[in-house]
């Protein structure tokens, strides 16, 4: 009887963490393209993933600092968290390196 009360909650302990931010999908990787109305992010697997932003949507940097939409730029790396809504994704919060933090280009040899 206690094995099973101890199996429980290690059960509900581990489940906990999953729904921490709900039905939200995340789309990592890298702006392509950015519009008033749009990000597009390019991810790791090499897909490119349309997001819609919202009037609600809220920006914020890496380092956890509030952000407008005019500091997105192609190149960021991002992290967006999203509602699906039928077959669209509404952003919920984009959270993105600023601009300063961006690799650098690489110098070319001389």
């Amino acid at each position: 009887m206690k094995l099973s009360w101890i199996a429980l909650l290690l059960a509900f302990a581990l489940a906990v963490p999953a729904f921490a931010h709900g039905d939200k999908k995340h789309v990592i990787g890298t702006i392509e393209k950015v519009s008033p109305e749009t990000v597009i992010v390019k991810t790791k697997e090499g897909k490119s993933i349309e997001v819609k932003l919202a009037p609600t949507t809220t920006y914020v940097t890496s380092a956890d600092q509030p952000a407008k939409f005019a500091d997105l730029a192609v190149g960021q790396r991002v992290v967006i968290h999203a509602d699906p809504k039928g077959s669209d994704l509404i952003a919920a919060t984009v959270k993105f390196s600023s601009a300063n933090s961006a690799p650098a280009a690489a110098a070319s040899p001389k």
